[in-house]
C-alpha cells in the first residue's frame, strides 16, 4: 500500500479542478511533502468543506440569476431590448474613440480632396469641349452640315417634285474637302 501511495504522490494523474490555474494543470507540481495521518485527515476534511461551499455557491448564483431574468421579465426588458442597448452602447464608445475620430477626419479629407479633383477634371473636360466646339474647323464643319441638311430637306413648295433642280452640289462634294474637317489632332488641341 505504501509502494501505491508514494506511486501517487511522484505522479499524481489527478484531473485538475474548474477554475485552477492553467500554469498548475500544464506543469507537474513538486511531490507533497511527507505529512501524517492526521494531517492528510484535516486536509480531507478541509477539501470536502471547500467543495460543498463551491456547491452551495453555485446553486446561490443560479437562483440569483433567475431572480433577476423575473425581475427583468416584469420590468418588460427582453433579451432583444438589452442587446439593442449593448449595440447602442458599444456604437457610442466606438464613435468617441480616438482611432474613429482619426480615421472620420481622414475619410472626410480624402473626400473633400476626391471631390475637388472631380470637379476640376469636370472643368478641364469642358473647357477643352468648349475650345473644340470654338475651333475655326469645327465651325467649319458646322457649316456644311447645316448646309447640307438645307439641302437636303425638301422646300415646302406647290410645285410638282418632279420639277425641281437637282442640287449644284452633291453630299459628296461637300464632304469631300478634308482640309476643312477637324482632324483628330485638331479636337484634341
Amino acid at each position: 500500500m505504501e509502494d501505491a501511495e508514494k506511486g501517487f504522490q511522484q505522479h499524481p494523474d489527478s484531473v485538475p479542478e474548474v477554475g485552477e490555474d492553467a500554469v498548475t494543470s500544464v506543469v507537474p507540481s513538486p511531490p507533497p511533502p511527507a505529512m501524517t495521518e492526521e494531517e492528510r485527515q484535516e486536509l480531507q476534511e478541509e477539501l470536502v468543506k471547500v467543495e460543498d461551499e463551491i456547491r452551495t455557491l453555485t446553486q446561490v448564483l443560479a437562483a440569483k440569476e433567475k431572480e433577476l431574468a423575473d425581475i427583468k421579465r416584469k420590468m418588460g426588458i427582453t433579451p432583444l431590448n438589452e442587446l439593442k442597448q449593448n449595440i447602442t452602447k458599444t456604437w457610442q464608445e466606438v464613435t468617441t474613440s480616438t482611432a474613429y475620430k482619426r480615421t472620420s477626419e481622414t475619410l472626410s479629407q480624402a473626400g473633400l480632396k476626391a471631390t475637388a479633383a472631380f470637379s476640376n477634371v469636370g472643368s478641364a473636360i469642358s473647357r477643352k469641349l468648349e475650345d473644340v466646339r470654338n475651333a475655326p474647323t469645327f465651325k467649319s464643319f458646322e457649316e456644311k452640315v447645316e448646309t447640307l441638311k438645307t439641302k437636303m430637306t425638301p422646300a415646302a413648295s406647290t410645285s410638282d417634285p418632279g420639277d425641281q433642280e437637282p442640287s449644284s452640289q452633291t453630299t459628296e462634294s461637300l464632304l469631300s474637302q478634308p482640309e476643312d474637317l477637324p482632324t483628330q489632332e485638331t479636337l484634341m488641341h
